[in-house]
């Protein structure tokens, strides 16, 4: 962790922990005093404790009113210090004393919420050791986090926590990666497996290539992301602010026109309680419930999000997605998982199916391309093992080829095939119906053509019912906007049930549709997970990325990250958003009407000055104890999925059988 970072979250829990030593020691004070009035006291003597405790307890206030009033925006920090200096000048220790109190109470809630936040930033970045082992050819050399590059190889042990970001060489393990996606259960990990700075090494010993380190390693981005939410504003935020700094002039005015008339009573129990009376107003008007109103119910909606894994960026994110109506969803990768599996096999007349596996099995065998490791996949569990191979070509965009015992085996495109033998041509098109809506790979020896190999990129588990309660929460539009094709793209979108389908598109052409609906009035959310949805990520009211599985650029242009992939966060974002719209104006509504009741009580003295903090101190616990009822928020989804999760573990597996997986591979 940065030694900055470090010295900021130190200094502001020992603010903390002075202001809480300042609201104790005139607390103490005030408490002192007022049960020595009740203790038969003079007056004069009980007075002691309670005008040195208001003392301590306003200073603070005064010093911030000061600076308010400097950079000329006077708010609660000054109407209340105003209010309080003016109890003093008329003898009302305890009063003002408890008045400021309470304002300090008000004060350490908030900053009790901003240092958890900065202890929440904290605890995720010192999940990341200081030091690393690096593997080097002479053994192990133990590093700091800051001098590692990418492309070395560390080693971490069970029970270590991962210190980059990278790819598995070596070793097999179960990482706990909970403190990223929420996810209870492990993962297991093997050669070739992503692994995340900050999660847990549970069982084995790993040896991992760097990727990305410090500020670009996964948890070093959702840091970045809590750091950029914390400090964002919008617009809402700021018009309550300006509302408040409108709002001070106008209580002073009504205070000075409340003891002018009341000054000039006929009555003199009247006239003397003049100045008590302004005062008064001066103490149930304070703006400070109005101006908590929207943070406590952000940070609260924060809370209740990243328990999920949802990282928002912004508070302007989250409001925006409060009027969201039409949702644009990339395919590959989002309503599906973008792995491959094999669906159908569609041998030519006369070719057995096993065949047909075997000679793409012999093509597909040194690549890495998605649909060649699904081909595999598919053969291991048929039993059907790669035979020996030489002068292995991948010709880029078209396909492979090798020579096998069986000889020249060429496997991909349907037109690469029929552009090296087109006499294939009426072959080619019967497989290709039995394949359609399906990603083929051709297979051809010498001049026969053997088939088609039909594979699917499978659906997102509850695809269908993340759709389905999109339109529940009012979402008029729902679309799809890939660049598959078009028989792939309206077979998922048949599937999940969506309104238009954009297939073939480019980056651009996604682009130019996402401005027609935005043209056209739409309030728009966009989720994708590849480098070609960025654009319209970055352009829309809110984009989503796909977090742990999508790309960098993707993540970077949304402004919302779904760190476990789970589609069904996409709802509960719009819920959640709407819930905290909800809250927030309640807030609004319950501060401003408490503060014109307490006006009016005030301006006609039906309420007393020593009932004043009481009477502000239950506008702030309206406003926090609403607020807080977003944490809890979402809650009954994580039960779900836990359960889900327990029961599908405690599921026995049954064995599969090679003539199932015959079956099953010939669709």
């Amino acid at each position: 962790m940065p030694r900055a970072d470090r010295r900021d979250l130190a200094s502001g829990g020992e603010r903390l922990e002075r202001r809480l030593f300042i609201a104790l020691a005139g607390g103490t004070l005030l408490l002192t005093s007022w049960i020595g009035g009740l203790l038969g006291l003079q007056p004069q003597v009980a007075q002691i404790p309670a005008a040195i405790g208001a003392l301590i307890l306003v200073a603070p206030l005064a010093y911030g009113a000061l600076r308010e009033i400097r950079e000329g925006r006077p708010s609660s920090d000054s109407l209340a210090s105003l209010a309080v200096m003016a109890a003093l000048a008329n003898n009302l220790y305890l009063a003002a004393g408890f008045l400021a109190f309470f304002l300090w109470l008000s004060e350490l809630v908030l900053s009790r919420t901003a240092w958890g936040a900065q202890r929440a930033i904290r605890d995720l970045v010192e999940l990341t050791p200081d030091i690393a082992r690096v593997v080097e050819a002479e053994g192990e050399r133990e590093v700091s986090l800051a001098s590692l590059r990418v492309g070395q190889v560390v080693r971490v042990r069970p029970g270590e926590n991962l210190p980059v970001d990278g790819r598995v060489v070596a070793g097999q393990t179960s990482i706990n990666q909970a403190s990223l996606t929420g996810e209870a259960v492990p993962i297991e990990a093997n050669v070739g497996t992503s692994v995340y700075a900050g999660t847990s090494n549970l069982t084995g010993q790993i040896d991992v290539e760097v990727t990305a380190v410090a500020g670009e390693s996964t948890i070093g981005k959702v840091e970045k992301l809590i750091r950029e939410a914390e400090s964002a504003r919008t617009h809402r935020q700021e018009l309550i602010e300006r509302l408040a700094g409108a709002y001070v002039p106008v209580v002073l005015m009504v205070a000075a026109l409340v003891w002018f008339f009341t000054s000039k009573s006929e009555s003199a129990a009247v006239r003397d309680q003049a100045a008590e009376r302004a005062i008064t107003v001066l103490v149930v008007t304070c703006p400070g419930a109005l101006l908590i109103a929207y943070p406590t119910a952000m940070v609260a909606a924060f809370a209740a999000a990243a328990r999920l894994g949802i990282m928002v960026k912004n508070t302007r994110t989250l409001e925006s997605a409060a009027g969201v109506d039409t949702v644009v969803m990339d395919k590959t990768g989002t309503l599906t998982t973008g792995k491959f599996s094999v669906s159908r096999l569609a041998p030519a007349e006369g070719v057995d199916p096993a065949v047909l596996l075997q000679a793409a099995t012999d093509a597909e065998q040194s690549s890495n391309h998605p649909l060649a490791r699904s081909i595999l996949e598919t053969a291991e569990k048929a039993r059907i093992a790669a035979r020996p191979i030489r002068d292995y070509q991948e010709i880029h965009g078209r396909g492979v080829s090798a020579v096998t015992p069986d000889g020249m085996v060429r496997a991909g495109r349907a037109q690469w095939l029929l552009e090296l033998q087109p006499g294939i041509a009426p072959e080619v098109e019967k497989a290709s119906e039995r394949i359609e809506g399906m990603s083929g790979v051709h297979v051809m020896v010498g001049d026969r053509y053997l088939g088609a190999v039909g594979l699917e990129d499978k659906l997102r588990r509850n695809a269908t019912d993340v759709v389905t309660r999109l339109r529940q929460l009012g979402v008029r539009r729902v679309c799809i906007f890939t660049g598959d094709r078009l028989g792939v793209a309206k077979r998922v979108g048949q599937a999940v049930g969506v309104d238009a389908i954009e297939a073939e598109c480019l980056p651009e052409e996604k682009h130019e549709e996402l401005k027609y609906l935005i043209r056209k009035g739409h309030r728009t959310l966009v989720v994708g997970d590849g480098i070609n949805d960025g654009p319209i990520l970055a352009s829309a009211d809110v984009g989503v990325a796909m977090g742990l599985s999508g790309s960098d650029i993707a993540t970077n242009s949304a402004g919302v990250a779904l760190m476990n992939d789970d589609l069904r966060n996409v709802p509960f974002l719009l819920e959640l958003a709407r819930r905290a719209r909800g809250v927030i104006g309640l807030n609004i509504a319950a501060a401003l009407a408490l503060a014109v009741v307490g006006l009016a009580l005030a301006a006609t003295g039906r309420i007393q000055i020593w009932i004043t903090p009481f009477y502000q101190a239950a506008a702030y616990i309206f406003v926090i104890a609403n607020s807080l009822r977003l944490v809890r928020f979402g809650e009954d989804v994580m039960d779900a999925e836990t359960l889900r999760v327990q029961t599908e573990a405690s599921r026995p597996v049954k064995p599969v059988r090679q003539a199932d997986a015959q079956r099953a591979a010939r669709g």
